[in-house]
């Protein structure tokens, strides 16, 4: 191989060559145990002159302290820069009950340069349905920075404009899951596959007794569970933790060019192939002169550059052959003894493609 090339090294990602279990709770989820997301409008203030400059700002101060007996006059303008308006968004978790806190996620929907030292006012959360599930309050914590001067400099870190508040919203409300309806529950997995479905029915079969599950289609599992509450937790207990072998996913490689990372998965077949890998060298050379004029010419010392550029072709041709049934190891061992480049690696996999001998799918990104 050339020593004159700078090479980028390839990075092949390889999964597991022997089989591996999972349990029940990593490859599926109970059908209707599902966090909820839920969102309100609000008022952060308290900020240190990075408010809004916005009408709906305003409107929203005004309309705040109406509700506590101060009317203003009609027209005036309050100009506060201390204020901005926020939309405020959670996630509801599955089986939260009143009385519980959950984290809320602040962010400005004005001008506002930065919410930091803000405080969140009282805000209602309602979900998809329109009723409130959550009410938000509490001081903000902002991991971004923003400052400027005088002269129009400014500086930003993260994002100044979105803060948080770790338990800063109480549950006012359920959401019914119909966990405890019914005889069944129903698995559905997080990738769909018949070969995992199929597998995880076995298992359970296998411990609770036959019949215990069927397959509904590839995603989904239909289960039969006890009716009372406390023997259903109990089960499902006893369910999630079971160890299920999933199926190997399909073959697929993926390139991402501007990285020069592979990933190729271990079903990845080869046909009877035979490929040659040439090399193109392009070498620019600068080796500036300094040209010196006599002491009575009168002129000045400049530096001349000196370009050379010389192209090498077709120096390091080398050519492997995959037999029948190649594996992710045969590749492997292939292109490391050649040593291409990731580009031409990526120019190698989509030849391969096209003349049919590849058994994958070819994601380029």
């Amino acid at each position: 191989m050339n020593t004159t090339r700078n090479l980028i090294f390839l990075l092949l990602l390889i999964l597991s060559f022997q089989a591996w279990a999972e349990r029940i709770k990593d490859l599926a989820f109970v059908s209707g145990v599902r966090p909820n997301q839920l969102v309100g409008y609000g008022l952060v203030v308290g900020l240190n002159g990075s408010g809004d400059k916005t009408p709906f700002a305003e409107q929203s101060l005004k309309s705040m302290l109406k509700k506590f007996g101060i009317h203003l006059p009609p027209g005036l303008k309050t100009n506060s820069k201390n204020i901005a308006a926020v939309a405020v968004h959670a996630n509801l978790p599955p089986f939260a009950k009143p009385g519980q806190r959950i984290d809320v996620t602040v962010s400005s929907l004005g001008n506002a340069k930065s919410l930091r030292g803000g405080t969140l006012l009282m805000t209602p959360l309602k979900g998809i349905d329109g009723q409130i599930y959550a009410i938000a309050q509490g001081n903000l914590v902002v991991s971004g920075l923003d400052a400027s001067g005088a002269d129009g400099s400014r500086i930003t870190i993260n994002v100044p404009s979105v803060g948080r508040i770790p338990d800063g919203a109480i549950v006012e409300r359920s959401v019914p899951t119909g966990f405890e309806r019914g005889s069944t529950i129903t698995l559905n997995l997080k990738r769909s596959d018949f070969t995992t479905a199929t597998r995880l029915v076995n298992v359970i079969n296998k411990t609770f007794g036959e019949g215990t599950a069927r397959a509904l289609d590839a995603n989904s599992v239909q289960v039969r569970a006890p009716r009372i509450p406390s023997q259903r937790v109990s089960f499902l207990s006893m369910l999630e933790n079971l160890e299920v072998q999933p199926d190997e996913g399909p073959a697929r490689v993926i390139v991402n060019a501007r990285t020069g990372t592979v990933v190729i998965s271990n079903t990845v077949r080869v046909r009877p192939a035979a490929v040659t890998h040439g090399s193109l060298s392009v070498k620019i050379f600068e080796n500036p002169q300094v040209s010196q004029p006599n002491a009575l010419a009168g002129g000045q010392t400049q530096v001349v550059p000196d370009t050379a550029v010389a192209i090498e072709q077709g120096g390091d041709k080398r050519m492997f052959q995959f037999g029948p049934g190649a594996t992710l190891n045969d590749i492997i061992q292939a292109v490391n003894k050649v040593g291409v480049s990731p580009s031409d690696l990526v120019a190698i996999l989509e030849a391969l493609k096209r003349a049919g001998a590849l058994d994958a799918e070819l994601m380029v990104i």
